[in-house]
């Protein structure tokens, strides 16, 4: 078959710094994640030197503060970044999102002081980052979650249990919420907690079916001491900062899942144009012609709709709904393109020759990972109809 490289997505961007931005993303990519990613991805080998480069190059700040050591992005331009790494390998998409994600909090709610002390490393500094608001027995009910803090002095002793963290164990920093008062989402609060920690400490990876070069595991906190310095905020409020930061991070999630279902994509057109059967290519036979056409019109349908509410959240207005909506659809497309694309490359994309069966391994994950697609449906329809009546 042809060596047919797919073309870069048309992209429209604000400024000419965000298109060299988008370029110097793309070719990072292309040298340091795509050749690597189907080897590493199945040793189950987690890229910290990859993360390590996106520090250093600016791209793991980039919808943050420039004086705080971020870059002064868009969201619409930073999820488009993060489409482009998801696309090369999810592993180190996700992990971007996720270490946004856990920046959201001091960079958003935490004091000029605390934000001078520790963005510039969490941002431009080389450290990685996980958010700890699931724990066994709470994932979508985060509300009723039992990880406690307790005042002793100047500082809090946090003793519990975290789950399903993104990049537990390699963390640099965890921006964790602890129940410091009443049950429910009022006597919660947010911290931030250095990986090196007395007491604090990560099980083993889970094994996983996709994803596995990025470690997802408990985490530990038997009597974690931290300062008052390091809370978040104001006592009681961080689930509120938590449901906040969630609102930007599926907006993250469903850049990942389309840069994951563009990659599929190119993917199958690749080996449709490429593959040859009664004489011509595959492409040529409608039934395939009508399945990349629908794949790429989801795709396009996906990428319009996520940076319509990154477009509202640069605006400073309301964006919930539809980031809920942006999550929904574009992980529900990921996991169709890439289903498609298996089909389209028949029995090869059932095999682990072809990154297809990788692509729709781990388009599962997205539609599950900062609330499932159930609650994405849940949240759009309470802003539809108003809160379910008990």
């Amino acid at each position: 078959m042809p060596d047919r490289a797919p073309q870069p997505v048309d992209r429209q961007l604000p400024t000419d710094e965000a298109r060299d931005l988008i370029s110097l993303v793309r070719d990072i990519a292309q040298r340091e994640i795509v050749p690597r990613a189907a080897e590493e991805e199945d040793a189950g080998h987690f890229p910290r030197e990859v993360f390590t480069l996106l520090s250093r190059t600016g791209l793991l700040g980039l919808p943050y503060d420039s004086e705080r050591g971020g870059a002064d992005q868009p969201y619409e331009v930073y999820l488009q970044a993060l489409e482009e790494l998801a696309a090369a390998r999810l592993t180190v998409g996700l992990g971007v999102s996720v270490h946004t994600l856990a920046s959201y909090a001091l960079a958003t709610y935490g004091t000029k002081e605390q934000q001078v002390e520790h963005l510039p490393a969490m941002l431009g500094g080389g450290l990685l980052g996980a958010y700890c608001l699931s724990e066994p027995s709470s994932g979508s009910d985060a509300a009723s979650l039992r990880t406690r803090a307790v005042r002793d002095g100047d500082d809090w002793v946090i003793t519990g249990t975290k789950a399903w963290i993104t990049h537990g164990g390699v963390a640099d920093f965890y921006t964790v919420m602890a129940r410091t008062g009443e049950e429910g989402p009022r006597g919660i609060t947010a911290f931030l907690v250095p990986a090196d920690a007395a007491g604090l400490s990560a099980a083993a990876p889970e094994k996983k079916m996709g994803m596995k070069g990025s470690p997802t595991a408990q985490v530990h906190f038997d009597g974690v001491r931290v300062p008052d310095e390091r809370r978040i905020g104001d006592e009681g409020q961080g689930f509120a900062i938590a449901l906040s930061a969630l609102d930007s991070g599926r907006l993250g999630i469903a850049a990942c899942a389309i840069g994951l279902a563009q990659a599929a994509l190119d993917e199958a057109v690749d080996y449709a144009t490429g593959r040859q059967q009664f004489g011509r290519p595959i492409a040529d036979f409608q039934g395939l012609r009508f399945m990349l056409a629908d794949m790429a019109t989801q795709i396009e349908a996906g990428r319009a709709l996520y940076l319509a509410a990154a477009r509202l959240r640069d605006a400073g207005r309301p964006f919930a709904k539809q980031a809920a909506m942006a999550k929904l659809h574009c992980t529900d497309t990921a996991m169709k393109v890439t289903t498609d694309a298996v089909q389209v490359l028949g029995g090869y994309g059932y095999t682990a020759d072809f990154p297809a069966e990788r692509y729709m391994r781990e388009a599962k994950v997205l539609q599950i990972v900062e609330g499932t697609n159930q609650i994405q449906r849940m949240v759009i329809a309470r802003h539809l109809a108003g809160p379910e009546t008990r």
